[in-house]
């Protein structure tokens, strides 16, 4: 499934005010932002920094308003820790958004 284009989009572009090189830094940011959550969780070796990866992502997810990220964290929350399925879900999002 591609990312949303919808919601995360027009929350990006709100947020820049029609300023282009201000969205693709927002974008930026926010691929960075899931990235860097991705990466925490892929490396967690005990339950409390996996929660707190995940529930970060989760906070990144509504802040920017994005559904599917919120249900991939919620995804991970629900999971044992280390799910190497959640793990991959994750990275597919984070490719289809980022568009690498």
């Amino acid at each position: 499934m591609a990312y949303e284009a919808g919601a995360l989009e027009a929350t990006l572009a709100a947020a820049a005010g029609g300023d282009p090189v201000l969205m693709a830094e927002l974008r930026a940011a926010y691929i960075e932002g899931v990235g860097r959550q991705v990466d925490l969780l892929e490396r967690a070796r005990c339950d409390g920094n996996w929660v707190v990866a995940a529930t970060r992502l989760k906070g990144l997810a509504a802040s920017f308003h994005s559904v599917h990220l919120l249900g991939l964290a919620q995804d991970a929350l629900d999971a044992a820790p280390g799910e190497p399925a959640v793990v991959r879900r994750l990275k597919t999002y984070l490719t289809e958004f980022s568009g690498t």
